[in-house]
Parts: C-alpha cells; structure tokens; sequence
C-alpha cells in the first residue's frame, strides 16, 4: 500500500472516532453529577423571602444552562453529521485508490462494475500469442503471389475465424452470378434493419436505390442494410441466398468455410486465410467486383437528401498504393479484418490480415509487409520465419482444393 492511500485509511479511522470516545480513551472515565442534583438532607426549615429569591434566581440560571445544553447537542450533533459525511467521502475515495484509479472528477471516475471487453476469436484461442518475424498485430496473415499462389508470409493461415464484413465479397458474387439487372430499383424495409449487433445505417427504411447502387455501397462503404436488401431480393429469399453463398464457396475451393447471412454481422460467417486467398482470385474475375470495391465514394438520394459514402478502406485515397480489390471488416468475434489484391514490387498480391488488435493496426500491418517485400526484393519462393528465410512447400491454391 502507498504512504498516501495509508495516511488516508489512518485518517478515515480517526475520523470515526468521537471527541467523548476519544477522551475516554485517554482516561478520563470519572462520572460527573448532573447539574444542579444534591444529596438528599434532612428536613430543612422554611426558607426566607431572600431564599426564595435566591432558589428563583438558580432557576433562571439553570434553565439558561439547560437551553444552552441544548443548543450545544444541537451543534454537536450537526458536527457528527457533518464528521461522518466527511469520513464517508474519504473511505470512498479509499476504496478507489484501492481499486488503482484516482479521479479527479464525477466523470473521471472508474467504473468499477463495468463489464469486461469481449475478446474475439483471435484472442480467445490463444492466436494472437503466436509470434512471427515482422512482429505483427494481426492474429492471421497471408501474403501470396496471385498469379502462382505460392505464399511469401503464413501466420495461422488455416485458423479458421470470423471474418465480418469480408461476407460481402461473397454476396457480391452470388448476386453477378443470378444476373438480375443491376438497374432494378429495390427499396430498403424494416426487414433489413441489424437487430443481431444494433449497427447503425444511414439508409432509412423506405430508401430506394438500383440493385447496382447497393451492390457499391455493400463492397465500398460496406452498408448492411443494403447487402441484407440484395439478399433479401434474391429469388428464393433470404434462405436461397445463403445456400447460394455457401455452394459458391464449395465451387471456389473453400472448403474450411461456411457463411450464415449477406452481411456479415453473424459471427457464424467464418473462413481461413487460404480459403479467403481463394475467395479474392474468384472473385476478382468480376470487372465490377473490382471496380465498385476500390471506388473513392458514391453519392446517392437516400430520401430526403443525398448522402455521401466513403470506401472504409484508408489506403484507397493514398497514390501510393495500387488496389485492385479490397474488402474490410469489423465485428467484435472477428476483430479488425482486411483483404486487398494488390501490387508489391511489381507483382501482383493477395493479402489477408484477420482479427487484428486495434483500429488502424491492420494498416500498419500491411505496411510491414509491403515495406518488407520491397526492400528484401524477396523472391517468391522465399518468406521470412524465426530463424531467418526459408522456402514455401505448398501454396494455398492446391491446399484443400
């Protein structure tokens, strides 16, 4: 304990000590006669006028005494009230430097029975504890040539996880493969609203957008309702969609994964890296795949005004680099996601970053791994491990397909 939180205990204790529990502590436990009380005498004659005088004069004065008695228990006991308030507040803010938090303020206080942070999946099985050579805060990692699909950089690449948002590339294709027109007009309902995470929406039930305009706002901005809406739009419904998705994923080779809704925001929606490296090369054979996932924003009438949307990708809006398709994701089972093919000293790559740990670590991520492509000039059949480089022995294209 600190000299300063035990000063504070010491002084609590002494504020709940009284001023008469302290003197008799001290020794002073002689019991006093109440005032104005006698011994009992023998009969005495009757008193004289200048008696009388005299015993009406003590009574005055013992009345005053008594009033005044009562002023003073009544000041004592304000001065208890006030004490054991003051001793309150000081065991109070006690237990709070017990606890480790110092609070200046109401607002600063710690909340002491707030609930826990939910570890992700990442987390909780004990991935992110996995060490690898460029030290990164993604639980999974892949980086693979495109084209040959051997791999340069592997950090839990079978582990399959959730992988939120990441859906949509998904949807994206089974919504092309229907080839329903891209300009029919759908409208957003109450049907589409998130009730499993509560994620907000600037997309008001009732908006009316073409097939093409949510099929954009799903892979750039990654817009539930509006990956919901084109599911919700398929022929068959909401069923047949996913049964769609999930025979896709079959057709594809991915065959550690398994998907649940259009969105994303189930956290049944899980995949591996591999799987996902070959999720991209399928579906970057789709011209608007690519074109709608790496576009900068979209503007469109949401009702009673326009609305602009952003790509949720930061390095979209940075020159440097060069994207040919990209998908991010969140939710609190998967942690922060990303995928994007790419070009990495004059290549062509596919790169996965799942559950990584803070909200813009999984760009830092991709630096690294970018940074270390470029000034290595590494050669495609070499990556990094502990004990320096070594060589691939399988690719993910052949694994499990």
């Amino acid at each position: 304990m600190s000299p300063f939180l035990a000063a504070l205990l010491t002084a609590c204790v002494a504020l709940s000590v009284s001023p008469a529990q302290a003197r008799e502590s001290e020794g002073s436990r002689a019991a006093a006669r109440p005032a104005g009380a006698r011994a009992p005498a023998a009969a005495r004659p009757a008193p004289s006028v200048a008696a009388k005088a005299e015993r009406a004069g003590n009574a005055r004065q013992t009345l005053a005494a008594q009033r005044g008695a009562g002023t003073a228990a009544a000041v004592a006991g304000t001065a208890r009230k006030r004490q054991a308030a003051v001793r309150t507040a000081a065991m109070r803010t006690a237990a709070v430097l017990a606890a480790g938090g110092v609070a200046a303020t109401a607002a600063a206080a710690p909340r002491l029975n707030a609930a826990p942070a939910r570890l992700s999946v990442g987390h909780a099985t004990g991935l992110h504890a996995v060490d690898d050579p460029l030290d990164l805060h993604s639980a999974v990692a892949l980086l693979a040539d495109h084209q040959t699909g051997e791999v340069l950089f592997a950090k839990n690449t079978d582990a399959v996880l959730p992988i939120a948002s990441i859906t949509k590339v998904m949807t994206s294709m089974v919504v092309l493969d229907a080839g329903l027109p891209l300009d029919e007009v759908l409208q957003i309902s109450t049907d589409d609203i998130d009730t499993e995470k509560g994620s907000r929406s600037r997309l008001p039930p009732g908006t009316r957008l073409t097939r093409g305009e949510l099929l954009q706002l799903a892979l750039m901005a990654s817009e539930n309702r509006a990956a919901h809406a084109l599911g919700r739009h398929y022929p068959g419904g909401l069923d047949a969609f996913v049964a769609a998705m999930n025979a896709k994923a079959r057709a594809v080779g991915m065959a550690s994964s398994r998907f649940a809704d259009p969105t994303g925001l189930s956290g049944r929606n899980m995949a591996s890296a591999n799987d996902l490296a070959r999720m991209m090369r399928a579906a970057y054979e789709y011209p608007l795949i690519r074109q709608y996932s790496t576009a900068p924003g979209l503007t469109v009438d949401a009702g009673r005004r326009p609305v602009a949307f952003r790509n949720t990708n930061r390095l979209i809006d940075q020159s440097s680099w060069s994207i040919g398709l990209q998908k991010t994701g969140y939710i609190a089972e998967a942690g922060r996601c990303l995928i994007m093919q790419l070009m990495m000293d004059s290549r062509p790559m596919l790169m996965v970053l799942l559950d990584s740990a803070g909200r813009h670590s999984r760009y830092g991520d991709a630096q690294r791994l970018r940074q270390w492509v470029e000034s290595s000039h590494r050669r495609p059949h070499e990556r990094p491990s502990a004990g320096g480089v070594e060589p691939i022995r399988a690719s993910y294209a052949s694994a499990g397909s």
